[in-house]
C-alpha cells in the first residue's frame, strides 16, 4: 500500500475525539498536524499522536507533510478553512454542514475544481449498516416503488450536554443546519437527489440557557429558527416530509420511515452507522426484520475520509461522501430556509446522483483501505 495518506487536522473540539479513534486505528492514515484556537488543547493532542506536531493554522494549511486536512472547525469557519486548505493544492474533508451558507459552499467546490483537488464531507453515518441496508432492499423492490418517506428529528436543544453550544444557534446552526444534513444526506441515498422544497419554521425561543458546567445558567442568544418543517420532492417523484426541532423533548416517531407500493421499511437514526432496519408488507400484520445486507460494519466518524482516500486521486465521483453530495444537501436547506421565510415552492439547483451502494464491508477491511 505505500506511505500512509497523512491528515492534517484543524480544529479540536467535542467531535475530534471520535475522528482521532477511527483515524488512529486506521494503517491507511496518520494525523501528522493538529491546530486549534486553543494552543494548549492542540499541544495535548498532539502529544498523544505518535510523529503529529501542534501548529498554527496557517502553518498546517502550508504543511508539505499533510495530503488532506481534516476541517473539524464550528459552521462560521468551514469555508475559510476549506478554501485555505485548498489553495495550498490540499483536499479536504470537514464536518456538516459544508459551509454556513450556499454561496460559500459553492466557492470551495469552484475552488477545488479549478485547484483539481476533491471534496469531501460529513455526515459519513449514511456509510454504515443501518441506512445502507435499507437502501439495498428499496432497490431490490421489497417496498414495490417509493412514494413517501418521512424524517423526524426533536430534541430540546445542545445546550442540555454541549458545554459550548453558542454555535448551535447561529448562521448554519439550528437544527436544519445542524441535524438536516444527517436526515437529508439519508434521503439522497434511500430516494435520489431532491428538486424541490416547501416548508415552514419558527423560533419560540429567543435565548437559551446552558445546562452544562463549566457555563451552566449562562444565558446565549438564538439568531436561526429551532422548529423547521418541510416537504422535500424528489426526482423519481418521491416527497418525503421533514421536521427538525429543537424544541421540545423527544419523539416516539421512526427516525426515518420509507413508504413504498408494497409496503414500508423504519429506518435507524441517521445520526448512528448501525441499527435494525423493519419491514412491514402491505399484507403483514406487524413489523419483521430484514438482514442486514450492505454497509461498513462497524462504522464510526471519519469513515467518509477513508472512502475518499480509497478512491484514489483520480475518482473523485467514486467518493460517497464527496463534496457535490454535501453541496446538494446545502441547497436543500437553504432552499428549505427561502421556502419557510418568504411561503413558498423553491426549487435547488444542483443535482449530485445517489452515491454508489456501499457493500457488505467488515470494519478489519475498510480500515485497511476502502475500495
Amino acid at each position: 500500500m505505500g506511505n500512509p495518506h497523512r491528515i492534517g487536522i484543524v480544529g479540536l473540539g467535542v467531535i475530534s475525539a471520535a475522528y482521532l479513534e477511527t483515524l488512529t486505528a486506521s494503517d491507511a492514515v496518520v494525523v501528522t498536524a493538529v491546530a486549534d484556537l486553543d494552543a494548549d488543547r492542540a499541544r495535548t493532542v498532539a502529544a498523544s499522536l505518535p510523529g503529529a506536531r501542534a501548529l498554527s493554522v496557517a502553518d498546517l494549511l502550508a504543511s508539505d507533510d499533510v495530503d488532506t486536512v481534516l476541517n473539524l472547525t464550528t459552521p462560521a469557519a468551514h469555508a475559510e478553512i476549506a478554501l485555505g486548505a485548498i489553495a495550498q493544492g490540499k483536499q479536504v474533508y470537514g464536518e456538516k454542514p459544508l459551509a454556513a451558507n450556499l454561496a460559500d459552499g459553492r466557492l470551495i467546490l469552484d475552488a477545488a475544481e479549478r485547484a483539481g483537488v476533491r471534496v469531501g464531507s460529513a455526515p459519513d453515518t449514511v456509510l454504515g449498516t443501518g441506512i445502507q441496508t435499507a437502501r439495498a432492499h428499496i432497490d431490490a423492490g421489497l417496498i414495490g416503488r417509493p412514494v413517501a418517506a418521512s424524517a423526524v428529528m426533536v430534541t430540546a436543544g445542545h445546550e442540555f450536554w454541549h458545554p459550548n453550544p453558542d454555535f448551535y444557534y447561529r448562521e448554519g446552526g439550528g437544527p436544519l443546519f445542524d441535524m438536516g444534513p444527517y436526515y437529508i444526506t439519508a434521503l439522497v441515498h434511500l430516494l435520489g437527489p431532491i428538486r424541490s422544497v416547501t416548508g415552514a419554521s419558527s423560533r419560540p425561543q429567543d435565548h437559551r440557557v446552558i445546562r452544562t458546567q463549566p457555563r451552566s445558567g449562562e444565558q446565549i442568544p438564538v439568531f436561526v429558527d429551532t422548529h423547521v418543517t418541510g416537504v422535500l420532492e424528489h426526482e423519481g417523484g418521491a416527497l418525503s416530509t421533514i421536521t427538525m426541532s429543537f424544541d421540545s423533548a423527544a419523539t416516539a416517531a421512526s427516525p426515518l420511515e420509507v413508504h413504498g407500493t408494497d409496503g414500508s421499511l423504519a429506518v435507524p437514526d441517521p445520526n448512528r452507522f448501525d441499527g435494525q432496519v423493519t419491514l412491514r408488507g402491505s399484507g403483514d400484520d406487524g413489523w419483521r426484520p430484514v438482514h442486514t445486507s450492505a454497509g461498513y460494519e462497524d462504522g464510526s466518524r471519519g469513515i467518509g475520509l477513508l472512502d475518499l482516500i480509497g478512491c484514489g486521486p483520480t475518482n473523485a465521483a467514486g467518493a460517497r461522501a464527496n463534496g457535490s453530495l454535501a453541496l446538494h444537501v446545502l441547497d436543500v436547506m437553504a432552499s428549505l430556509q427561502t421556502a419557510a421565510t418568504e411561503g413558498r415552492r423553491v426549487s435547488t439547483t444542483t443535482d449530485a446522483g445517489r452515491p454508489a451502494l456501499v457493500p457488505l464491508t467488515p470494519r478489519t477491511t475498510w480500515l485497511g483501505a476502502i475500495v
